[in-house]
Protein backbone atom coordinates (compact mmCIF):
# COMPACT_ATOMS: atom_id res chain seq x y z
CA UNK A 1 0.00 0.00 0.00
CA UNK A 2 3.12 2.31 0.46
CA UNK A 3 4.28 1.62 -3.25
CA UNK A 4 1.12 1.00 -4.93
CA UNK A 5 -1.23 4.42 -4.03
CA UNK A 6 -4.45 2.65 -6.15
CA UNK A 7 -5.59 0.35 -8.45
CA UNK A 8 -8.86 0.87 -11.35
CA UNK A 9 -11.54 -1.49 -11.62
CA UNK A 10 -13.77 -1.63 -14.89
CA UNK A 11 -17.44 -2.40 -15.33
CA UNK A 12 -19.46 -2.64 -18.41
CA UNK A 13 -22.89 -0.98 -18.81
CA UNK A 14 -25.61 -1.33 -21.21
CA UNK A 15 -26.19 1.82 -22.85
CA UNK A 16 -28.68 0.41 -25.86
CA UNK A 17 -29.74 -3.05 -25.92
CA UNK A 18 -32.28 -3.43 -29.30
CA UNK A 19 -32.60 -6.82 -30.46
CA UNK A 20 -30.34 -6.41 -33.79
CA UNK A 21 -27.93 -3.47 -31.80
CA UNK A 22 -26.10 -3.87 -28.64
CA UNK A 23 -24.06 -0.81 -27.16
CA UNK A 24 -22.37 -1.16 -24.27
CA UNK A 25 -20.16 1.48 -21.98
CA UNK A 26 -17.34 0.66 -20.30
CA UNK A 27 -16.84 2.86 -16.93
CA UNK A 28 -13.28 3.03 -15.33
CA UNK A 29 -13.39 3.51 -11.47
CA UNK A 30 -10.43 4.22 -9.44
CA UNK A 31 -9.31 3.50 -5.95
CA UNK A 32 -6.81 5.34 -4.74
CA UNK A 33 -5.64 5.86 -1.19
CA UNK A 34 -2.73 7.58 0.79
CA UNK A 35 0.81 6.21 1.13
CA UNK A 36 0.40 7.33 4.74
CA UNK A 37 -2.61 4.48 4.86
CA UNK A 38 -0.10 2.03 4.58
CA UNK A 39 2.67 3.42 6.44
CA UNK A 40 0.04 3.41 9.48
CA UNK A 41 -0.60 -0.38 8.60
CA UNK A 42 3.01 -1.22 8.69
CA UNK A 43 3.76 0.48 12.38
CA UNK A 44 0.13 -1.27 13.80
CA UNK A 45 1.57 -4.62 12.46
CA UNK A 46 5.32 -3.90 13.99
CA UNK A 47 2.97 -3.22 17.24
CA UNK A 48 1.34 -6.06 17.53
CA UNK A 49 4.53 -8.15 16.54
CA UNK A 50 6.75 -6.56 19.42
CA UNK A 51 3.61 -7.00 22.00
CA UNK A 52 3.34 -10.53 20.90
CA UNK A 53 7.03 -11.28 21.22
CA UNK A 54 7.15 -9.34 25.08
CA UNK A 55 3.81 -11.77 26.12
CA UNK A 56 5.49 -15.17 25.56
CA UNK A 57 8.57 -14.17 26.95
Amino acid sequence: MIVYTGFNFVTTEKVVDLDPIKINQEKNHPVQWSPVVGIVLLDGGLVIIVRDKKKTL
